[in-house]
């Protein structure tokens, strides 16, 4: 652990000695107040993670809307979000930065764009080295003391806003009004399985409880047992599971209980949207599926971290959810009885409010202790 902290401190160290340096050598753009004059193209640095990159694409989407000729640009860091983009209807053209330096030399770095805007609200080696090289009439980025001088404009938000939001509060430098809800995001169309698209369409929505297994850390993740126990202690509901790839088995012995469903694995981030659609609620730890259930608005409970940007910048957005926060660093130190509480209520809230009942749906946080 010690090593880890160790390395992350000179990681930090030489992103601050870098971008100061950057700051110093670099001719210091003019800054301006908004982005005037043509505006034919941008270029878009996307963030490298699935999560990341659906919490972009309500930019995108607003972008097209209010300017339908636009190039969009989109500059991906790693082959996740590459793929993920691939058949975005509303992308002009994706750049790999790692893959072909001669193509990328070519099609992005001998061009001039008018708009350049960095995604990063906090400095990014090689978001910053991109920044400098891409040649942009206007470049525009987020507000901070590592940016100042690299852009012409640097956005000012509060650092806990939803990052669907936060990227989004480019269109106000072009002056373009949205309202919030026009920020939803989603998911651009992939190919989908025969297997998918049949199971989809026998999914009865009217019981259908989702449990995401799956987390990207050890300290996200609940354990098996914990799940096992939440479905037992819900008989008479049916469960779909939902896994990454080095889960399955996990998800094969879940999948034993009655009253769960067995369901084909999901290749990819559109195919567990066309299941999460049908859902009458998921249950997931902090992970890409949030966004997922934001983008089908299928109400979420989520199980957290001690960790409060992990909530305010990366929580569910524009869905009816409650949040269960563990008291530690640890997802699975939450009590089955806690999740099982929060979930019984969520439903008994849904069925009041569908047999014209007075209940309204509420976002909380509970605070397991």
């Amino acid at each position: 652990m010690n090593s880890f902290r160790t390395l992350g401190k000179k990681k930090k160290m030489f992103r601050k000695l870098f971008t100061r340096t950057l700051q110093l050598i670099v001719h210091k753009r003019e800054p301006l107040r908004q982005f005037t004059g043509p505006l034919n193209s941008i270029v878009i640095l996307a963030q490298e993670k699935i999560g990341d990159s659906i919490l972009l694409t309500p930019l995108l989407r607003n972008l097209r809307h209010s300017f339908p000729h636009l190039e969009i640009h989109l500059i991906c860091f790693s082959e996740a979000s590459t793929a993920f983009f691939r058949n975005d209807p509303h992308v002009t053209a994706i750049h790999s930065v790692k893959n072909n330096i001669v193509r990328y030399y070519n099609d992005v770095l001998s061009k001039e764009f008018d708009l350049l805007f960095n995604t990063k609200d906090s400095p990014s080696t090689n978001f910053l080295i991109q920044t400098i090289l891409i040649r942009a009439r206007f470049k525009a980025g987020h507000a901070h003391p590592y940016h100042e001088g690299l852009f012409n404009h640097l956005i000012k938000i509060e650092y806990h806003t939803r990052m669907a939001l936060k990227n989004c509060s480019l269109l106000s430098v072009l002056s373009v009004r949205t309202r919030e809800k026009e920020c939803r995001p989603y998911l651009p169309p992939a190919p989908v399985s025969g297997a998918i698209t049949r199971f989809s369409e026998k999914i009865n929505t009217d019981v259908l409880i989702g449990l995401n297994i799956s987390a990207g850390s050890p300290l996200r993740c609940w354990t098996e047992e914990r799940w096992h126990a939440l479905i037992k202690g819900f008989p008479d509901m049916q469960f779909v599971i939902f896994s990454a790839p080095g889960d399955t088995n996990m998800k094969m012995r879940l999948e034993q209980h009655d009253n769960v469903t067995v369901s084909p694995p999901t290749v990819n981030i559109y195919e567990v949207g066309e299941l999460v659609k049908h859902l009458r609620l998921l249950v997931t730890p902090d992970t890409s599926l949030v966004h997922v259930a934001s983008c089908c608005n299928i109400p979420v409970i989520g199980l957290y971290t001690k960790a409060p940007q992990d909530l305010s910048r990366f929580g569910p957005y524009l869905v009816d959810f409650e949040i269960i926060t563990s008291s530690t660093s640890q997802v699975s130190d939450i009590e089955v009885e806690v999740v099982a509480s929060v979930m019984q209520n969520k439903l008994l809230q849904q069925l009041d409010m569908a047999t014209g009942g007075t209940t309204e749906s509420s976002n909380k946080k509970t605070e397991f202790s």
